[in-house]
């Protein structure tokens, strides 16, 4: 997989390089600001592009916009926004066009999942941390649908966010597959997206999930 990696710390950006080297991945450019990334993204093309949120010129949500930027540019490019930062304003738009993932660099916990997670936004999944979804919906309207799923219903829609499947989700909540099935289905059911297209109902209700406020 050939990726560009736009990070403002030359520490993390040089660590986080030589461990997608190790795991056999190409990095085709490193780059510390907004607009070299988007640069180096129209030169080089790559599979994937990891950015940091904050970034320079302005230090604000200069990488959220400049992925925005290179999507429109290149829609089959995986994106992976990595930050210690919360953005809410790009990023729904950026998981409705697919190819995306949002991790908070402190809560990566496990070096395979997290290459797990590049393989699938590069594949056209996502990888979206449940504390990024949580800030992503914000607080719950009255007659919202969303406000009819349980707590395990919200923490299993969570993850499907993630671009886990049943079987992932079972093992990451300790309960068996049929239980999973069952807690997908009430959510898809309370959604209102039970008859619809079955390769369709699992992104129909994360997008529904994510674009709630």
């Amino acid at each position: 997989m050939r990726v560009v990696i736009g990070e403002d710390s030359a520490l993390f950006r040089e660590g986080l390089a030589r461990l997608l080297a190790d795991a056999g991945h190409e990095i085709v450019a490193k780059v510390g600001d907004a607009p070299t990334l988007v640069a180096a993204v129209a030169a080089h093309e790559p599979d994937l592009a990891i950015i940091d949120v904050r970034m320079p010129p302005d230090l604000t949500d200069d990488g959220a916009r400049a992925a925005r930027q290179v999507r429109a540019a290149h829609p089959a490019l995986g994106i992976l926004l990595l930050s210690q930062h919360v953005e809410t304003r790009h990023s729904v738009e950026l998981v409705a066009s697919g190819g995306f993932g949002y991790l908070l660099k402190d809560r990566v916990f496990d070096v395979d999942d997290f290459l797990d997670a590049l393989r699938r936004i590069a594949a056209g999944g996502s990888a979206l941390d449940p504390e990024v979804v949580g800030r992503l919906l914000g607080p719950r309207r009255a007659g919202d649908p969303m406000s009819t799923l349980t707590a395990r219903e919200r923490e299993v829609l969570a993850l499907m966010a993630e671009g886990r499947t049943n079987v992932g989700i079972a093992r990451r909540l300790w309960l068996t597959d049929r239980t999973v099935e069952t807690h997908v289905g009430s959510i898809l059911g309370k959604l209102g997206l039970a008859n619809s297209e079955e390769d369709h109902r699992r992104v129909l209700a994360v997008l529904m999930y994510l674009a709630a406020a």
